[in-house]
């Protein structure tokens, strides 16, 4: 069976560089759906196509590639976004992940790196530019409080031991490999806790896991 190839938007409003990252994309094999060069087009082609993956900018001129993360990954849940960007800050960065991005690349990623962050992204795995992962956990420790009044969400011994590694930063398939399972069990657990905590993504996992204290070892 013909595995089926990663479909992607690219959202840029630069047409040399839309039309580049879309082409270089298509070489290597995705199927690259559509582009769009600002927010509210983005929005309305994504709501048609339904991408596996967003390649989105945060500067659209006078519109914002944040405000289209937002209703991008409210309103179609099998959509991830993934910010490609010129900025850096840790403004931009944190502001898209709160809007729902899962992952964060600087434009001077290689082709390298982009590839393999758009299939990790696919996967359903957090990706960012190196350095900025510890950022966006960081803040979120900052932001921990205590738990909230009410009975926790039941999770199993294995769903706790998987999120723990999700909030250390390990793909599904380091996490695989560090327990002695399939690519596939690990991935039925992290879906499983996603729907038991209602969450929608594993940036929004290791926050609740950090906010818990899940990230710490137990024997710590």
């Amino acid at each position: 069976m013909t595995e089926q190839p990663i479909t992607v938007m690219v959202v840029d409003d630069h047409p040399i560089w839309r039309d580049g990252v879309a082409r270089d994309l298509s070489e290597r094999g995705f199927d690259v759906r559509a582009t769009a060069a600002d927010a509210s087009s983005a929005v309305r082609i994504a709501r048609a196509v339904r991408p596996d993956v967003v390649l989105m900018d945060l500067n659209l001129g006078a519109e914002s590639g944040v405000d289209a993360t937002r209703q991008i990954t409210g309103e179609l849940a099998a959509t991830r976004v993934l910010v490609l960007s010129a900025s850096g800050e840790h403004n931009d960065v944190l502001e898209a992940v709160k809007a729902g991005a899962s992952g964060y690349l600087v434009k001077s990623a290689s082709a390298e790196e982009l590839v393999a962050a758009v299939r990790r992204t696919s996967a359903g795995d957090a990706v960012f530019t190196a350095g900025l992962a510890g950022l966006v956990l960081g803040e979120y420790r900052r932001m921990a409080s205590a738990p909230e009044d009410g009975a926790a969400p039941r999770l199993t011994d294995r769903e706790t031991e998987v999120l723990r590694l999700v909030a250390k930063g390990l793909t599904a398939r380091q996490i695989a490999d560090r327990l002695v399972l399939s690519h596939r069990t690990v991935e039925n657990h992290v879906q499983s806790t996603l729907r038991k905590l209602q969450l929608h993504n594993r940036v929004e996992l290791a926050r609740y896991a950090i906010e818990h204290g899940l990230d710490v070892d137990p024997e710590q």
